[in-house]
């Protein structure tokens, strides 16, 4: 049986600039910090295909429900553009991302991450212990058979699935990886 967790594990292990994203995020000293989606994503999807795509952010989740203004957000970017300087980052509270597309509260990092569009896309690690951590509530499988589907939220018949279907036509990424299964 593959074990698609040790090959993602490999792939970062391998990939000095995503290492320090990661140690720049285990400075901050949050419980719940982690960087996600379209970096991850892409840097499986390269690997698989041995090109480079460029990072267009570098998208970190936390989870703080004591505190859910944007100004915290921006104070954890600030904070993480000291630590690693001249990056795209963008910081996102799951205890108030539910508001962007209607969804009851989440209760953790993981429940945001389980509520992305996409399959590949709901992938999250981090460092802990000088050891990679990985959440993938609907695990890897998807990602690294290059296969796009929408997660439960976003299935058709759902008041979410034109949200799936805007973001998998906008982002083009057939065009990039030309050997993706997309499922409309």
């Amino acid at each position: 049986m593959i074990n698609y967790e040790e090959q993602l594990i490999e792939i970062i292990n391998q990939d000095n600039y995503i290492l320090s994203i990661l140690k720049a995020v285990e400075k901050l000293n949050s419980n719940d910090a982690w960087i996600c989606a379209g970096i991850i994503r892409n840097k499986v999807w390269d690997s698989l295909n041995n090109k480079r795509t460029p990072i267009n952010d570098i998208d970190v989740i936390y989870y703080d429900s004591s505190d859910t203004s944007w100004e915290a957000e921006k104070l954890l970017e600030e904070k993480l553009e000291f630590l690693l300087p001249h990056e795209p980052w963008s910081a996102k509270n799951q205890a108030r991302m539910h508001l962007k597309s209607n969804f009851d509260p989440f209760r953790s990092s993981y429940d945001g991450v389980a509520h992305f569009p996409e399959t590949p896309t709901a992938v999250a690690i981090r460092l802990r212990n000088k050891e990679i951590e990985i959440m993938s509530p609907y695990g890897l499988k998807d990602l690294f058979e290059k296969k796009v589907k929408p997660t439960p939220f976003y299935q058709k018949n759902s008041d979410h699935h034109s949200i799936y279907i805007e973001r998998v036509t906008s982002k083009k990424w057939e065009e990039k990886w030309r050997d993706l299964i997309v499922e409309i």
